[in-house]
This record gives structure tokens, C-alpha cells and sequence, in this order.
């Protein structure tokens, strides 16, 4: 399975997830599902994770390596099984950007958590624990699918 996380600028929310992802698939003894994230517009291309999102996953022990960020095409939407937005904005983007065939495959990261509301976003409130528990929140409860044998929402 291939995992793809997406926010504005891949530089806060979708690289946080992630690497929280990465995190708990590693400590459940998963290594075969793969996980990125990616941006859906162009500001920070080529920028590392935020400071505060390094912070945070610090804090909570989640490893994280530089990287940079890169912004999703059509084509490369298409290699991944599931698409995962933070907020409707990156849903609306999403869809714009997706081929029909892909449209099953894009959830917001909270409805796997049964939450219907978007992922707070740190750029604007600057409160990275709140993103980082909503992240914990949706990627507990993608694992959890996961573990039982496949995501009821593919």
C-alpha cells in the first residue's frame, strides 16, 4: 500500500503526518506500506519541514529526516492507493487535480477518525500540539484499518 499525505505546502500538517505515520507503522512491525507527503501548491517547494513541526515531532520522539518539499501532479497522484488532505480546501484542490479513476482513493485525515472537521492548521494558529494530536487522532485510526486488513475507506 502506498500512502500519500497533502496540505497547502508540505511543510507543516502532511509532512507531521508522515512521519507520525512512518513512526507508528514501524513500531507495529509494518514495512510494507509506504508513506510520503507532498504539497498542492507551490510556495515552499524545495523548503524543509516548518521549525514548529520539527519541534513537535521532536518532542513526541517521532524521527524525521531533512527532505524537501514537492508539489503533487496528476501523474503522480495516480501511483498511490490512498490520497490523504488535511482540510477542504486540500480536498477541493484534490479533486481539481485527480483523474475520475482516483477520486475513491482522496479522504481528509480526521474521517478515519470518525471527525468531521479539518486538521487545525499551525501556519495560521501556531499551535503545533493541536495539529500534532489530530494527527495522532487520523493516523491511530488509518493503523488501525490497516491492521485489520485493509482500509474500509479505499
Amino acid at each position: 500500500m502506498k500512502i500519500l499525505f497533502v496540505c497547502h505546502g508540505n511543510i507543516c500538517r502532511s509532512p507531521m503526518a508522515e512521519f507520525v505515520m512512518k513512526d507508528m507503522l514501524a513500531k507495529a512491525g509494518r514495512d510494507d506500506v509506504v508513506v510520503e507527503s507532498a504539497a498542492l501548491h507551490t510556495d515552499e517547494i524545495g523548503s524543509d519541514i516548518h521549525h514548529g513541526t520539527r519541534r513537535e515531532l521532536t518532542r513526541h520522539g517521532v524521527p524525521f529526516p531533512p527532505r524537501r518539499a514537492w508539489l503533487l501532479s496528476r501523474s503522480a497522484a495516480s501511483q498511490y492507493d490512498l490520497i490523504i488532505g488535511m482540510d477542504e480546501a486540500n480536498m477541493r484542490d484534490l479533486r481539481r487535480l485527480a483523474d475520475a479513476s482516483d477520486m475513491p482513493k482522496l479522504h481528509k485525515l480526521l474521517d478515519f477518525a470518525g471527525i468531521d472537521r479539518d486538521v487545525a492548521d499551525p501556519w495560521y494558529t501556531g499551535d503545533f500540539e493541536a495539529t500534532y494530536a489530530d494527527v495522532v487522532a487520523g493516523c491511530s485510526a488509518l493503523l488501525k484499518q490497516i491492521a485489520a486488513g485493509g482500509c474500509d475507506l479505499v
